[in-house]
């Protein structure tokens, strides 16, 4: 390739705030894989948020690029994987494109195909656009996808400087699967890598049930993630999700606190769902995102300790993303841990996101 932008390229950040700053550029904060597109003639690469090539992972995503992007471009946006089951976002269904088998990726292309949403401008034919005010990349983008007849698989993300607009954005997107509103500085370059950018993210807090907990890499005496439970209409403890951020002090200082209550899996609410799959954890399919040789076993507790995680949002019946540490709620009994407690977005389709002006 032979761009005035090369691979690789740290993408442009954004640090948290807890409001809507005034008087900037607005956009949904979208939550699927952070990637930047570069287009060189018969050439296309895909590099992840830590620079690293995922362009085999989205073959569609490429395809895509060839039949609609400019001849030589580089654009910044995201990757997501509309839900086959309802009208928003499907994470799970992204992570499973990060396949070894170029089989299953084809197949997954098909089947689950991604989209990529842009959002900014880095380059555009023998130009380097990242010294360019904001407004200036955000008009050159949309003038570049529209002259391209751009279409699916890409996608322009909605923008407004309207604060109100961005405000009611982010309380009904959220339905649609999305994770807040980004605030930008119209007359703000492109400054990779660094946290120029401002993002507001939906913040709750939940009481969950402690389950069971993880071993940490670190040797057998030490936390490395509890697992969380909620009850459901029927009685039955869902797996919901983990928290485990925690210093290594805390984490034996967990291991000691939560061995008084260890069962046998046979005793375990998970445990016979858990035995009838064969599997080591209580979601049979269940594995890490980041290293998919990982032990996720679990250490099984009697569901008897609650305590109070932050979330951001639900991605279906679990939490999307690894909950926080509050505190222990010795005064909730486990049984009224329910998802009654949890408030429900605004249902919005993914398809009304992205026609938003």
């Amino acid at each position: 390739m032979d761009l005035p932008v090369q691979p690789p390229v740290d993408p442009m950040l954004a640090k948290s705030v807890p409001a809507i700053p005034a008087g900037q550029r607005y956009e949904p904060k979208w939550d699927g894989f952070r990637a930047i597109v570069f287009r060189d003639g018969p050439d296309v690469e895909i590099t992840s948020r830590n620079t690293k090539s995922i362009a085999r992972y989205f073959p569609e995503v490429v395809a895509g690029a060839l039949a609609n992007l400019p001849q030589r471009c580089v654009l910044d946006g995201e990757i997501v994987v509309p839900s086959v089951t309802h009208a928003g976002l499907d994470f799970e269904a992204l992570l499973q494109r990060i396949h070894p088998a170029a089989s299953r990726v084809e197949l997954l292309a098909r089947t689950t195909p991604a989209l990529f949403v842009a959002f900014d401008l880095l380059a555009l034919d023998d130009e380097d656009l990242t010294a360019r005010p904001f407004d200036d990349r955000r008009a050159g983008l949309v003038q570049a996808l529209a002259g391209s007849g751009a279409e699916h698989p890409f996608y322009v993300t909605p923008s407004t400087d309207d604060v109100a607009v961005a405000a009611r954005w982010f309380e009904q997107f959220e339905g649609a699967g999305l994770d807040g509103v980004v605030a930008k500085r119209a007359d703000g370059p492109y400054l990779p890598g660094k946290r120029g950018w401002s993002k507001i993210k939906h913040d709750r807090t939940a009481d969950c049930v402690v389950a069971g907990y993880r071993v940490h890499t670190s040797g057998p005496d030490a936390v490395g993630s509890l697992l969380l439970g909620l009850y459901t209409d029927n009685g039955s403890l869902a797996s919901v999700g983990v928290v485990g951020a925690f210093t290594m002090a805390r984490r034996r200082e967990l291991f000691a606190e939560l061995q008084p209550l260890r069962t046998d899996l046979a005793a375990h609410p998970w445990g016979a769902a858990v035995e009838a799959a064969s599997a080591r954890t209580p979601r049979e399919a269940e594995t890490s995102r980041w290293n998919r040789g990982k032990d996720l076993s679990f250490v099984p507790l009697r569901p008897e300790r609650v305590l109070e995680v932050a979330y951001d949002h639900m991605e279906g019946t679990r939490l999307r993303h690894t909950a926080q540490f509050r505190h222990w709620r010795p005064d909730r009994d486990p049984l009224s841990c329910t998802y009654a407690q949890l408030e429900e977005p605004v249902s919005y389709a993914l398809t009304d996101v992205l026609a938003a002006r």
